[in-house]
């Protein structure tokens, strides 16, 4: 099996962590008797010779001895092997020539995946499709031989894998016609009965990506009724519903789908029909109204897909997964309160049954972990998130009890104004947090970001207190120092007694924050311009941005330091490139010529949208030239950062409040 390893140069040889001399230990290791042994072999073969899907000519010289290892029926975990194998000759991990010569490799010894695929081991034979679809280089023999498994096959999970390396092989030989259309219609045949329910839905999943005229006109109906037939079929298995200690490991065991096979099937066909949104809103309500809870689980994750890269599609949706809080606190539950917190104020046709919860589970308000500080509950959160206002007198319980969350705070701005009724409360727990606590950063930022979003100007001594009265050697002081300028900025000019303060921190770490907190109480642009252009030319970019930022608004107080800010439009990254930009489109009140640079921006890198749609409505009618951008923003059906993950929602609700704003005229100041 390892014949000639030692006759390899590996210490000529490169990986991603350097020399390749450690390879030989752990392709030996990846045949070990001892699984603790082969795991980190592995791991260590994902993370040196094929780094993040990059190869190097250590993988190359990996090839032979890893096509041993996956041929010697002695060797445990096979399958891994050949995972791996496929992952390294994949087309779309190969780059120039060393990928092509490690893919040419493997095609030459393609023989061994056909033997594989016809192994004892059914894992083996799960894995083996992916690389006859990929190295077996004569289409009408991979079809032939997909075929025959096909028919052969009576392992379940092994026809799933063949179904999906179908739709692979049908995606990648598109240009041969006559093999395209042959895939085609085996994949039709196998959606259709007498196959396993299973089975159908993968191959209409597998349809959807690759020949979707070919699906059927009553595709949604006909999905739902598999899942139904599926589930009656499958030996339930346990799921892990019951409420057990609030542990990390627990939660993260929870939040896993205990059905990941039926999670798979979905997650491709939802994957595939992509932007037909109606299509998988009705897919969704099926899911979420099944009998069976495993199926309303995966339901529950395939919505926040779809919500999270379309902007409509959430109304029917979100009251289905709102019943699911109705399970015993477990994995249904977590997964329903994970995706509405996601979902911000679109939760709210969910607020009737978060309400209810945190009404008769009062034990769920508080999150009780193992390590750290007890943190509010996911339903407030989540009630909270929708800006529900029955939230607040929950809140103020909670704030009235022996145990206070340390995160209560960052519920509040999201209520609005009907959270009021909770400052007092919030501005006495401010007012006794102990001014030289290892924990009062944790306890203090909360709460001030809620009581500048409050504009609790009766909050102001204890903000002075802090700023005052915090030892310098306190851990995260300048978290503290930062947030507490903020609110004074949001208090404006009735927070003028705090102006020798905010003077005296413009020398400091803080300067910039404090420079836009004094311009906001005083209006007096000559002590913050010597400070923000000192800053527009510091070697750290974020500081550099956030100084455009506060320069831009200045508006036309800003104008001496256009110098600075022309420049720094020129160079940098695009956020930077844009804040700079927008300033001084806000000093001058002309784009110039950073209108086009503007449009490229927006277009090619949406995480600067926010910054220009701001700038467009603050300027008013002057904004007119980039209207045209946001009305097509607000007209685009997908979100404007569908890759951004749990903050994606949210961010993307607030740009189309601005562009909504600033094309209607209402957002000039």
């Amino acid at each position: 099996m390892f014949r000639g390893i030692d006759e390899v140069d590996w210490a000529s040889l490169r990986h991603a962590q350097g020399s390749a001399e450690d390879v030989p230990g752990l392709l030996r290791k990846l045949a070990s008797a001892d699984p603790a042994e082969r795991q980190t072999a592995l791991d260590g073969m994902y993370g040196a010779v094929h780094h993040r899907g990059d190869v190097y000519d250590s993988t190359l010289a990996c090839v032979p001895f890893l096509l041993a290892l996956a041929g010697d029926e002695g060797v445990r975990d096979r399958a891994e092997v050949v995972e791996l194998l496929v992952s390294i000759g994949d087309i779309a991990g190969s780059r120039g020539d060393l990928g092509a010569a490690v893919r040419d490799a493997l095609c030459a010894r393609a023989d061994v995946f056909v033997r594989l695929s016809g192994d004892p081991d059914a894992a083996v034979r799960r894995a083996a499709p992916g690389a006859l679809v990929r190295f077996v280089e004569r289409p009408a023999r991979v079809l032939a031989l997909l075929r025959e498994r096909i028919t052969v096959e009576r392992d379940d999970r092994v026809l799933l894998a063949l179904a999906e390396s179908l739709g692979v092989f049908a995606e990648r030989c598109r240009p041969d016609e006559e093999a395209h259309a042959a895939a085609v219609r085996l994949l039709v045949e196998l959606s259709g009965p007498p196959h396993d329910p299973g089975l159908r839905i993968a191959a209409l999943g597998q349809l959807a990506g690759c020949a979707p005229d070919a699906l059927p006109a009553d595709l949604v109906p006909t999905v739902v009724g598999l899942l139904r037939d599926r589930s009656g079929q499958r030996a339930r298995a346990r799921p892990y519903d019951g409420p057990g200690p609030d542990t990390l490991a627990g939660r993260l065991r929870r939040l896993r789908p205990s059905d990941e096979e039926g999670s798979r099937l979905l997650r491709t066909l939802h994957r595939a029909l992509d932007g037909r949104v109606a299509d998988r809103v009705a897919l969704l309500c099926g899911q979420l109204t099944s009998p069976d809870p495993l199926d309303r689980c995966n339901g529950v994750w395939m919505s926040a897909g779809l919500f999270r890269a379309w902007r409509s599609g959430h109304t029917e949706p979100v009251p289905l997964i709102g019943n699911q809080l109705g399970a015993e606190e477990g994995r249904l539950h977590d997964a329903a309160v994970a995706v509405l917190l996601e979902l911000s104020e679109l939760a709210a046709p969910a607020a009737d049954q978060l309400h209810a919860l945190v009404t008769f589970r009062p034990e769920l308000r508080i999150r009780h972990g193992e390590r750290g500080a007890p943190a509010l509950g996911g339903p407030l959160k989540a009630l909270a998130g929708a800006g529900d206002a029955r939230a607040t007198p929950v809140l103020a319980e909670v704030l009235a009890g022996p145990v206070v969350p340390h995160d209560l705070g960052l519920a509040v701005p999201d209520l609005g104004r009907s959270a009021l009724p909770l400052a007092p409360a919030l501005r006495r727990r401010l007012t006794r947090l102990p001014l030289d606590a290892p924990d009062t950063p944790a306890q203090a930022v909360p709460l001030l970001s809620a009581l500048a979003a409050l504009d609790d100007i009766a909050a102001l001594p204890a903000v002075v207190r802090l700023l005052r009265g915090m030892p310098d050697g306190l851990p995260r002081r300048a978290a503290v120092t930062d947030a507490a300028v903020r609110a004074l900025g949001a208090f404006g000019g009735a927070a003028h007694e705090a102006v020798p303060i905010l003077r005296a921190l413009l020398e400091t770490d803080c300067a910039v924050a404090a420079a836009d907190a004094l311009w906001s109480v005083t209006g007096d642009a000559d002590a913050v311009l010597p400070v923000l252009t000192r800053e527009l030319t510091d070697s750290g970019s974020g500081r550099r941005h956030r100084a455009a930022a506060v320069l831009g608004r200045l508006g036309p107080a800003a104008r001496p330091a256009l110098p600075g800010l022309r420049a720094l439009a020129d160079r940098g990254d695009a956020p930077v490139r844009v804040t700079a930009a927008c300033a001084v489109w806000r000093a001058t009140g002309e784009p110039e010529r950073f209108l086009p640079s503007l449009r490229s921006a927006w277009a090619e890198h949406p995480c600067t949208r926010a910054t220009i749609a701001e700038c467009v409505s603050a300027l008013g009618p002057a904004g007119a030239p980039l209207h045209d951008v946001l009305r097509a923003e607000l007209a685009s059906a997908r979100r404007h950062r569908p890759g951004a993950g749990g903050s994606g929602i949210r961010e993307d609700l607030a740009l189309l409040r601005v562009c909504r704003e600033a094309v209607a005229g209402l957002g000039h100041r």
